[in-house]
């Protein structure tokens, strides 16, 4: 029965995520199950709840639609309920879908089990890094988005609202969200994965700015 619903609900998400942005499109997921499964080996979890939440974390994202947060939930208790998923699968998966966006946990406190961490850990991951920094310029540009403007100061104190509604440049992204990732995992498997990927965006920064400023 497992096996029938994973293969089920990853043909269901792929052809959800067929128009998605590059950064948010059925690879993303790919990588997050993948890492959320890498991470789970280490942790008193449930592999099956871990890759089903990494397969539906991302359903009716609001960033791409007018979609309101509770729309994850219809859509995903729908289509769980048309494969004859239990109850108790169901709810898990729906809550860490409703949990595990890095603007949900800004200023609240999440009701954390071990599979949403092992989720949110992986979905974390895959912000950062090589991987992170296409997928934030992969965005910018959908969003249409400077890309940097030396005129234009990060927001550091953020609050979820401000988060959602800001208009910033890509490279003021990395300092209102990116680079605290890194000290916001939940799993020690996760944080040390985390160092190497942090490391590389500060050298990018690095790179970045000698760059625009015509020194290399």
């Amino acid at each position: 029965m497992k096996k029938k619903l994973l293969k089920a609900s990853r043909k269901f998400v792929r052809h959800q995520c067929e128009k998605q942005e590059s950064g948010h499109d059925w690879w993303h997921i790919v990588r997050v199950t993948n890492l959320a499964l890498t991470i789970a080996k280490t942790e008193a979890c449930d592999p099956f709840i871990v890759e089903m939440g990494a397969l539906f974390h991302d359903i009716a994202d609001t960033k791409f639609n007018a979609h309101k947060d509770g729309d994850a939930a219809v859509v995903i208790r729908e289509f769980l309920l048309s494969c004859n998923a239990d109850e108790a699968t169901i709810s898990q998966v729906i809550h860490i879908a409703n949990s595990v966006s890095f603007r949900k946990s800004i200023g609240t406190n999440i009701q954390l089990n071990p599979e949403l961490a092992v989720v949110m850990d992986a979905d974390r991951l895959d912000a950062i890094g090589a991987i992170g920094v296409a997928r934030a310029f992969s965005f910018g540009g959908y969003k249409m988005r400077p890309f940097y403007d030396p005129d234009q100061s990060p927001i550091l104190e953020i609050t979820a609202d401000t988060y959602e509604k800001r208009k910033s440049t890509t490279i003021n992204h990395f300092y209102e969200k990116l680079l605290l990732l890194k000290d916001r995992m939940n799993t020690e498997t996760a944080r040390k994965m985390a160092e190497q990927r942090h490391h590389f965006m500060m050298m990018y920064l690095d790179q970045f700015y000698d760059e625009w400023k015509g020194l290399k």
